[in-house]
């Protein structure tokens, strides 16, 4: 589920956790790496379980006003009882692993606080795909799973309550939020009807050489930081410390250690890794800014023999 460059990003953010709080413990930052790590994945079953917490809640409320005689939106559709017959929704709401899962990690967030569902729900039925879906003949699998893609792009992802609520429960989640919805995204788009209930709970990480990866750069990154600052400073002779931005000083200090560290790593894959986390993390002009020193280096370490890569795709 985690590539490489969400490992990187991981990194990047609890080394700027450490320069924002001036606490030089290692062993914290390394259990908070670990945690940042672990709380993505209960992010992603949390998001996964909205559907099913949908679907319970819709059913619920259709029986409800069978039973009462009452009048409702719904009346005026073919067939009442499609939405909570969409195929791909009930699939997600029968997942017995996932349910496992929530439980295994004690996940009862939706329990606590149910009054987001509601306000999901209610947006649903709200919502003009809604109304076109109800009112259109027929149920297969293809249709529901299109509509249903469509209700998680236009209204679920994107809904403010929701993203509020993670964000105040997980500092992490921040910046994981479009990472999980981009990943379950592809996930709704290839499942299929006889797909396992394990094809939407796949592996953190793809194995533990990952995990040795984060550590690894997150330690070395950090014993080594009055190194990689004179590496730093060799190549911006204009710039003054304060004037390069704190989380570009910290890509390029990752990068440097990267270039030194991890043979089997190739260069370009390196610099282009932390050309694309400085686009999307820091300023407009980083990755021009970061690029220009990171090639300086590259030759500069070539020249010297300094830079000894080994493995595939390294040419």
């Amino acid at each position: 589920m985690l590539t490489r460059r969400h490992i990187r990003v991981k990194v990047m953010q609890c080394i700027y956790a450490l320069t924002q709080s001036h606490d030089e413990a290692l062993e914290k930052q390394e259990k908070f790496l670990k945690v940042s790590i672990e709380n993505m994945y209960s992010l992603y079953l949390l998001t996964l379980s909205l559907f099913g917490e949908i679907h319970a809640l819709a059913s619920s409320r259709l029986e409800l006003s069978s039973k009462k005689y009452l009048s409702t939106p719904s009346d005026d559709f073919p067939n009442q009882e499609k939405f909570i017959n969409n195929l791909l929704l009930k699939q997600l709401a029968s997942n017995g692993l996932l349910k496992d899962a929530l439980a295994k990690r004690k996940l009862k967030n939706w329990y606590l606080n149910d009054e987001y569902i509601k306000i999901v729900l209610k947006d649903i039925e709200n919502s003009e795909v809604y109304e076109q879906y109800m009112m259109t003949p027929g149920q297969d699998y293809e249709s529901d799973r299109a509509f249903l893609i469509t209700l998680f792009k236009s209204i679920i992802a994107p809904n403010d309550k929701i993203q509020d609520y993670f964000e105040d429960d997980q500092l992490t989640w921040v910046d994981d939020i479009p990472i999980v919805n981009t990943f379950l995204l592809k996930r709704l788009k290839k499942v299929k009807e006889n797909h396992q209930a394990s094809y939407f709970l796949p592996a953190l990480l793809k194995d533990d050489e990952d995990m040795v990866f984060a550590k690894q750069l997150l330690t070395k990154t950090l014993l080594n930081d009055a190194q990689w600052e004179a590496e730093i400073e060799g190549k911006t002779p204009n710039w003054d410390n304060d004037r390069i931005a704190d989380i570009d000083s910290i890509l390029l200090k990752m990068a440097i250690c990267e270039l030194l560290n991890f043979s089997s790593i190739p260069e370009r894959v390196t610099i282009n890794e932390y050309l694309e986390i400085a686009k999307e993390y820091s300023t407009p002009k980083s990755s021009i800014f970061i690029n220009g020193i990171l090639d300086k280096l590259v030759k500069e370490y070539k020249s010297e023999g300094k830079l000894k890569k080994i493995g595939r795709g390294l040419l």
